[in-house]
């Protein structure tokens, strides 16, 4: 405990930087998870409803099964529900707009984790670096005191282990957060084949009905 009120005493200034990463990092997780709780669907229930309905050529119905389902999901279906009923066309790369209008919103926030996970361990080794110079000052002008220098350099791997902390759950989170955008990415592939299956056999049938 002396060691830990030693370290803050005298290396707030690298400290200060390092705390802030950690609150950034929980605002962040807390942000994420909140938000992607809130858009969580049941997916293939959603599909097998979506293709029932196009099945029998019910665009409205589709479109209000998508208002009913709401969150990301929702909106990116509704939007292709509009897209298919106006341009069937240029469908893949009208919706791929969507989607990744959609996808930016998933990964909000993201980059903060990212850059916390690779600034972090530097700002710890910063921290640790600095202090083990001054440890060195106080040992070259008040001679050999081996408990001062102890004290020194164990307060100087604070820092180091603080950063490596903070990076390592940043690092964590971001991965985590990354694979449930993947995950979200894939629904929408999902419902992207979905609709250019129906697509596909329109521009059969009206080649059939040119021969």
């Amino acid at each position: 405990m002396d060691l830990l009120l030693h370290s803050i005493q005298m290396d707030w200034p690298v400290l200060l930087p390092i705390l802030l990463c950690s609150i950034l990092t929980v605002a962040v997780a807390i942000n994420r998870f909140s938000f992607y709780n809130k858009n969580k669907r049941d997916v293939v229930k959603f599909i097998r409803g979506l293709k029932s309905e196009l099945v029998s050529n019910r665009l409205d119905a589709a479109k209000n099964l998508s208002i009913q389902l709401g969150g990301v999901i929702g909106e990116v279906s509704e939007e292709a529900v509009r897209i298919f009923s106006e341009q069937k066309q240029g469908f893949s790369r009208s919706f791929d707009i969507s989607a990744n209008l959609a996808t930016r919103k998933l990964e909000k926030y993201l980059t903060i984790l990212g850059t916390i996970g690779g600034v972090c361990p530097f700002l710890g080794l910063f921290g640790t670096v600095v202090r083990i110079l001054y440890t060195f000052q106080d040992l070259a002008s008040q001679g050999n005191q081996s408990a001062a220098v102890a004290m020194g350099i164990g307060s100087a791997l604070i820092a180091t282990a603080f950063g490596l902390g903070v990076a390592i759950v940043a690092v964590v989170l971001y991965n985590l957060f990354q694979s449930t955008v993947k995950r979200y990415e894939d629904d929408f592939q999902l419902i992207k084949l979905l609709f250019l299956s129906f697509t596909d056999s329109e521009e059969k049938l009206q080649k059939k009905a040119l021969v």
